[in-house]
């Protein structure tokens, strides 16, 4: 069996205060929405709970689909490589870039210096990327594009398309348990302003060449959607809440997914277990189900 963790929105705490002479319009509307609101929902002491329960758990990996940033600033980036190498380094941690990790142009260079080797794959590629973990093939999206303010759209685009259907259309003759990550949900209740832009050319993707699992994160909330895939196939594409998220705001108080994937090619079973913030504001599990 192969136990793949997966968490999203860290939304690292506390934002540190920029240099307001060497910031964006973008980003000094974000730190001020920081300072009235995101600072009491996000909070380090929490994501402290869920990556100590993670670690105890052992997994075999780690995925991580984005929003490690809040406004993108520079030290952010320095910060967030100290807290994926706590986590379990980059060979161990998978991760994907979400929209506060590339809030402004530039950002997407200053993640690259910073978190590269955890959004590399096995032969060096960026996106889309590719790591073979065990049975699995984790397979790594940028959604996450600079973007105008008050928006927080995301968007793949026609040659990251492209190169990911070949990559599904390969392991898919493999038999390979196939895992998406990708930051932005293919299906969301959310505003326009706040979705996958190109929703549709992903979900034709998929639809042609399937899929095991998608991951990944933005909303806030446990999620569970099934996607069409080929020859009347389903993939589930699971989302989490934010990792950092105290209970008892609008959105869902901080959870992680274990994934336990076990079987065979065309035969695979995959078991997920939430565990998160429960009542007792400890780390308790929440919910199990096996997906088929």
């Amino acid at each position: 069996m192969f136990t793949l963790a997966h968490l999203s929105d860290a939304h690292l705490a506390p934002l540190p205060f920029p240099h307001l002479d060497q910031i964006r319009l973008k980003q000094f509307a974000g730190y001020v929405n920081w300072l009235r609101s995101r600072q009491f929902i996000h909070r380090s002491d929490v994501l402290g709970k869920i990556t100590a329960d993670i670690k105890a758990q052992a997994p075999d990996h780690i995925a991580m689909t984005g929003d490690i940033a809040n406004i993108a600033l520079p030290m952010e980036f320095a910060r967030g490589h100290d807290w994926l190498t706590s986590l379990g380094g980059a060979e161990r941690v998978s991760a994907v870039p979400g929209n506060h990790d590339i809030y402004v142009p530039g950002a997407e260079a200053l993640a690259e210096k910073h978190w590269g080797a955890f959004m590399r794959g096995d032969a060096g590629e960026s996106f889309p990327y590719v790591r073979r973990r065990g049975p699995a093939a984790l397979i790594g999206l940028s959604s996450g594009v600079p973007t105008e303010l008050f928006f927080a759209s995301g968007r793949l685009g026609p040659v990251q398309l492209a190169k990911f259907g070949v990559i599904l259309g390969e392991f898919r003759k493999e038999g390979t348990f196939r895992v998406v990550m990708i930051h932005h949900p293919p299906v969301s209740k959310s505003s326009w302003r706040k979705r996958l832009v190109d929703t549709n050319e992903l979900m034709q993707v998929i639809a042609q060449h399937g899929a095991e699992l998608l991951i990944h994160g933005h909303d806030h909330l446990h999620m569970l959607n099934w996607l069409d895939g080929p020859n009347g196939t389903r993939v589930p594409a699971i989302g989490v809440p934010s990792a950092s998220a105290k209970p008892g705001t609008r959105k869902d108080a901080a959870s992680y997914n274990l994934y336990r994937i076990a079987g065979a090619p065309r035969a695979w079973r995959c078991e997920v277990i939430s565990r998160g913030i429960g009542a007792s504001g400890e780390i308790d599990e929440l919910r199990r189900v096996t997906l088929s």
